[in-house]
């Protein structure tokens, strides 16, 4: 078996991220299938702690900013995160580092035979007990781990972690985890363990209700961002952003101060301060985490494709925005980063997605719009997204592919205008690649 056939032999199982989830029920995602696989293993997940980490948006920057810094207090850090921009093996990484194609081999190779002994696991159930296998067999020291769709029924929620965290929700899968606030809170509030600490970012009433709801029940305590920490908004400009955090009781905490992200929006400040609010807790629970740490690890996160700018002269900037809530948190950070900027908008998103509320958030900022599409099965057709453009008082231009949407924007630009290219991850990451084409520079690692 090579590298290709490996990942080929992953996506010949049940891939939910290829196709459309008819059901979220525990027949469709049964977490005894990926308990029995994980015991056939010997039970990795137990072998290491772990952060775990649920939400609607922010979680994947979260992840990415707890991971760094605890890479910087000096441990051996796994992170495992869902989907990848350009390669699988972004999704497991320790110590910083993409998993190797020939671990993926060796690691496929071991659960194939307890895979096919498990009838109906999926893809997602596969990768992630290779993932906690891969994690255990390289004796990480503590692993960040992001849930994959809600939270109660996903394959990661078989971890015991030291805390839990639920970043921004909002309405997004509608059709699997419900129609209400209160219902998708209720999804994600079940990685709540029973005694175990969590922390929320800043939510809305009818969410929060829920999750302080389930941790009383649980005997979990709930450390909220807005009530037990807080953030001001410092100096910013299009390199990163200052902000302060602090922790709203009498002592006070350790990890009180001033930070610098390189990641632009303020919505990346109720993920940095969630991500501080979690570190803080695992110092309580015995873990050593200096302040310098945290400090060094927001300062040289790296998350990409999350409100990235890809260049300057002319500006060109990519979002991994992909429902109404994210759309318009992404057009009030580019009207606060970029004051009286009109776009060129290079729209496209998966078929299953609120396209109308997104095109509602984006097209006021818009001066003209491109809608293409990925190379996703999900994708939704050009003609079908101009349809949707023109529902909304809005009108498009048809493209089929990304190369040629990039190209067709940058002749429509005008000099004081920019480029945003947005709506779903994978749209993001052909355009991601495609610059590069165009810039002559190294290409990402695109290899399945």
């Amino acid at each position: 078996m090579n590298y290709q056939q490996a990942i080929a032999y992953l996506h010949s199982l049940t891939d939910y991220e290829k196709t459309r989830i008819e059901r979220y029920t525990s027949e469709t995602f049964d977490l005894s299938r990926v308990e029995r696989l994980l015991a056939a293993v010997g039970n990795p997940h137990t072998r290491f702690p772990a952060l775990h980490i649920a939400g609607t948006k922010g979680k994947g920057s979260t992840a990415a900013l707890s991971e760094s810094s605890l890479r910087a207090a000096g441990y051996c850090t796994g992170l495992y995160t869902s989907p990848h921009l350009h390669t699988f093996r972004e999704r497991i990484q320790v110590a910083g580092r993409k998993i190797a194609r020939e671990e993926v081999i060796t690691l496929v190779e071991e659960v194939r035979p307890l895979i096919e002994r498990t009838p109906g696991v999926t893809t997602f159930e596969a990768i992630t007990a290779i993932g906690f296998l891969y994690f255990a067999y390289s004796d990480v020291d503590i692993a960040v781990v992001e849930v994959g769709l809600g939270g109660r029924l996903d394959a990661t929620n078989v971890l015991t972690p030291e805390v839990s965290v639920i970043t921004s929700l909002s309405l997004d899968h509608t059709y699997l985890l419900g129609n209400t606030l209160a219902e998708i809170a209720y999804e994600k509030a079940g990685i709540i363990k029973p005694g175990i600490p969590a922390v929320s970012a800043p939510q809305r009433a009818e969410a929060i209700k829920v999750l302080e709801a389930v941790s009383r029940e649980r005997g979990a305590s709930l450390v909220e961002v807005g009530r037990d920490w807080d953030y001001d908004p410092g100096p910013a400009d299009l390199d990163g952003q200052y902000f302060t955090a602090c922790r709203i009781a009498d002592e006070g905490s350790g990890l009180d101060g001033e930070y610098w992200i390189p990641l632009l929006g303020r919505h990346q400040l109720e993920n940095a301060t969630s991500a501080i609010a979690a570190l803080d807790i695992l110092r309580r629970r015995g873990f050593r985490i200096p302040a310098e740490a945290v400090h060094e690890g927001l300062r040289n996160v790296h998350w990409p494709g999350r409100l990235e700018i890809l260049s300057r002269e002319p500006l060109v900037v990519v979002d991994c925005a992909h429902n109404p809530y994210s759309a318009q948190v992404l057009r009030k950070a580019l009207e606060e980063w970029f004051p009286d900027r009109r776009w060129v908008l290079i729209f496209g998103a998966s078929a299953d997605k609120d396209i109308a509320g997104m095109l509602r958030a984006l097209l006021p900022i818009s001066e003209y719009t491109i809608v293409t599409r990925s190379d996703h099965p999900r994708a939704a057709a050009p003609i079908e997204l101009a349809d949707v453009v023109a529902s909304v008082g809005g009108g498009a231009e048809v493209s089929v592919n990304v190369r040629k949407s990039i190209r067709r924007g940058l002749a429509v630009m005008d000099p004081g205008s920019g480029l945003l290219v947005t709506g779903s991850i994978f749209l993001v990451a052909d355009a991601r690649e495609e610059w590069a084409r165009y810039t002559g520079a190294p290409l990402p690692d695109n290899d399945g």
